[in-house]
């Protein structure tokens, strides 16, 4: 075995385990939160136990807001570790770190000697981090639509049909990830790259019949068969769930133009402040170029404009969106992630003192917020010891990481950049988790119903967030109603409610008996037991 062979296999192990435990450590540290995670979780769960791979499901009934893949990843999980939370976050966490190996590939080809850096800025990225660890279509569909727009250009510089093959066949699992925007981002980007390249063939020679035949043949039939056993499929998937959702507020996630911007610079930490500079740089040669007209001379080969593209184009197309969600923009992330290493790689050394200073400030101030989360989170305000021993450890990391890059040069930028990286993420998954968990999630909710000896038989909610009732149908698998929704249960059942709502639901359930049963003060519920009608 060479020198370099035995390099290589170094890079991979230090890649492989970083990833590791960016990626998978502690998944299960705390339980499913949010709205979707447990809705997802539980519709993969009954799909699973129906041996159904076409029709989602929830408590029964059809969920069509979303493809089959995400699920289907699910399921397979279960069937390897069972079904558990942290199970269902496996199939994110796996494909962030297929992403992050494919970037070391793609960047040892066309841009040797910046793939350690591409491959540990994205994986390190705050938003690639976050999205790796929940159970969710977002890190599906950006991972598959990143290593699509990597094949392309890679069949765009080889001119090997292989790679185009390559780009059909991950366009068609994005679509079966979260839909047509896959496509119809890829289309938008490599359209706007032969415009500004002044490169027809790069457009045209995208458009390969063979390549139409391959995407049709893996993405097809999942949608024709969903079609055929609920009619209904396309009216709320397309309709409802693409084009409703793209141009109404129907789903009440409407926020201001500029919404993305702060969006995306949260997004790229710790790297924001050399992501800013890399795309300053990078449009100015671009725009300098564009404006003097002037020939490719075989030195630019136009990775810098589309990885600026790449970045830029899904953030306007989402900008223009009335329905806007942080996970939207997650498939330019890895573009800014590349284009910051190549920066990085091309820029005059060493680093300019003034970023170096002000990245090792955020990277303090990273540790400063992981430290301050739980008192934020319980909504305390924390003693002066704490506060004085908070702002210590983010001067002291500071302070480190400076030193690490001073002494060791910017070779080591990415390896000093992860030491803070880890330790957020170390605390946040072991001291911080419990009270994270107590105060997001349902699973300690579920536990306290069980601590209480809650009786089986129907559970209904009344005044709580969405997270709370999906939450409870996943630990507790079983269909949870909403007073608001659903109505009233006929017979007696367990009512979880918002605290100090005792009033209101007495006067709901009218001449019913109700019984405090107990209380859940991390999330200010109350649990009531219900007399039958």
């Amino acid at each position: 075995m060479n020198q370099q062979i035995r390099v290589r296999i170094l890079q991979l192990a230090v890649i492989t385990g970083i990833c590791g435990f960016l990626f998978f450590f502690g998944l299960g540290a705390f339980g499913l939160v949010g709205a979707d995670e447990p809705r997802y979780a539980q519709i993969a769960r009954e799909m699973f136990t129906r041996h159904d791979w076409i029709v989602p499901t929830l408590n029964g009934q059809p969920w069509l807001e979303k493809p089959a893949f995400l699920y289907w990843k699910m399921m397979n999980s279960y069937g390897i570790f069972g079904v558990a939370d942290w199970a269902a976050r496996v199939p994110a966490a796996a494909h962030a770190l297929t992403l992050v190996l494919v970037v070391f590939f793609f960047m040892r080809r066309f841009r040797p000697g910046t793939e350690m850096d591409a491959a540990l800025i994205t994986a390190s990225s705050a938003a690639i981090i976050g999205f790796a660890r929940g159970a969710s279509t977002d890190m599906l569909l950006s991972s598959h639509f990143a290593m699509a727009m990597l094949a392309w250009w890679a069949w765009h510089v080889t001119r090997r049909k292989i790679w185009l093959a390559f780009f059909y066949t991950l366009l068609s699992l994005g679509a079966l990830s979260k839909g047509p925007v896959a496509p119809a981002l890829a289309v938008l980007m490599v359209g706007a790259y032969a415009l500004l390249r002044r490169d027809k063939k790069a457009f045209l020679g995208s458009l390969w019949w063979p390549g139409f035949l391959l995407f049709f043949a893996i993405a097809l039939p999942w949608y024709v068969a969903v079609q055929i056993k609920a009619p209904q499929f396309f009216g709320i998937f397309f309709i409802e769930h693409n084009l409703e959702r793209f141009g109404t507020n129907l789903y009440q996630h409407s926020q201001p133009f500029w919404y993305y911007i702060p969006v995306f610079l949260l997004s790229m930490l710790p790297w924001t402040v050399f992501t800013i500079m890399a795309i300053v740089q990078s449009g100015k040669s671009e725009i300098r170029r564009l404006r003097t007209r002037e020939v490719e001379d075989g030195r630019d080969d136009g990775l810098q404009l589309f990885l600026l593209l790449w970045m830029i184009i899904p953030i306007f197309f989402f900008s223009i969106s009335r329905s806007k969600l942080p996970g939207y923009i997650l498939p330019a992330i890895p573009a800014a992630a590349l284009l910051t290493a190549d920066y990085l790689h091309r820029s005059l050394l060493p680093l300019k003192r003034w970023a170096m200073v002000l990245h090792s400030m955020i990277c303090g101030s990273l540790v400063a917020a992981a430290l301050l989360a739980p008192s934020r989170i319980l909504k305390v305000h924390p003693a002066q010891n704490v506060q004085a021993a908070v702002l210590l450890g983010a001067g002291v990391m500071a302070v480190l990481v400076l030193l690490i890059v001073r002494l060791g040069g910017p070779g080591v930028l990415h390896f000093a950049t992860l030491i803070p990286v880890i330790v957020v993420l170390a605390f946040l998954l072991r001291p911080a988790a419990p009270v994270i968990d107590e105060a997001n999630s349902a699973r300690t909710v579920d536990a306290q119903l069980r601590h209480l000896g809650a009786p089986p038989g129907p559970i209904a909610v009344f005044n709580v967030k969405r997270e709370v009732e999906y939450g409870l149908n996943f630990y507790r698998n079983q269909p949870i109603g909403r007073y608001e929704r659903d109505g009233i249960p006929q017979e007696s059942h367990l009512l979880v409610a918002r605290e100090g709502n005792k009033d209101a639901v007495q006067a709901l359930v009218g001449s019913r008996q109700i019984a405090l049963f107990g209380s859940f003060p991390p999330q200010h519920l109350e649990f009531f037991l219900v007399s039958k009608r």
